[in-house]
């Protein structure tokens, strides 16, 4: 297992991934007009498909670097270049293009299924948050590391639920300002931890220019 500061920087950066705060506006666009039964099943339905992808991610990251014929440095860092992206869409309290572009979004309003497209894939279980998992999978080994990885991904499951579950006074309350001022906040954590991962990741693509 890896030291429980690792653990926590990953429960920190997987939050402001998906960042819930930044998906009620959304999820209230999306489920406008139905009721609050239907809302609540939409939100279900999206948070169990993001625990299922991320919690797969957790097994078949290594099938999937296999697969591709990467190298975790390499995909540290353009996980990392992702990150940054979407790092810096939130810190423009807006909807990253690397999470759903405008087509999708004007697709997504035909859907019936939206709690599992697009809300749960790809708009919060999306590239971003995929590599985040498979990049700190790769970090460790035994049963006791995946474990605190599954419970990480569940803890943060649990509050999105709650975070939508509730969206409509929580929206109310805060406001589109302070909704974007939550958003800003998580945007410049997220940054932070992708850099720390974009420069683990030329460390050791090019360990004798990073010393």
């Amino acid at each position: 297992m890896e030291a429980w500061s690792e653990y926590s920087r990953f429960l920190i950066a997987l939050f402001a991934i998906l960042t819930p705060f930044a998906a009620i506006p959304i999820f209230l666009g999306m489920t406008e007009g139905r009721g609050a039964r239907e809302r609540n099943s939409i939100a279900f339905s999206a948070v169990m498909t993001v625990a299922t992808v991320l919690v797969s991610s957790v097994f078949l990251g290594d099938a999937i670097l296999t697969v591709l014929g990467t190298s975790l440095a390499s995909f540290r860092v353009g996980g990392g270049i992702v990150l940054l992206l979407i790092a810096l869409s939130l810190l423009n309290a807006t909807v990253s293009g690397v999470k759903q572009t405008p087509q999708e979004a004007d697709e997504a309003g035909t859907r019936q299924a939206i709690g599992v497209v697009p809300l749960g894939l790809p708009l919060l279980a999306g590239p971003g948050s995929i590599s985040a998992v498979i990049i700190e999978a790769q970090r460790g080994v035994g049963w006791e590391h995946y474990a605190v990885l599954v419970g990480c991904i569940l803890a943060v499951c649990a509050f999105l639920l709650l975070t939508l579950r509730l969206a409509v006074p929580i929206g109310n309350k805060l406001g589109q300002t302070g909704l974007n001022i939550m958003n800003r906040l998580t945007g410049l954590l997220l940054a932070a931890v992708a850099v720390e991962i974009i420069a683990a990741g030329l460390r050791a693509l090019f360990p004798g220019w990073m010393t």
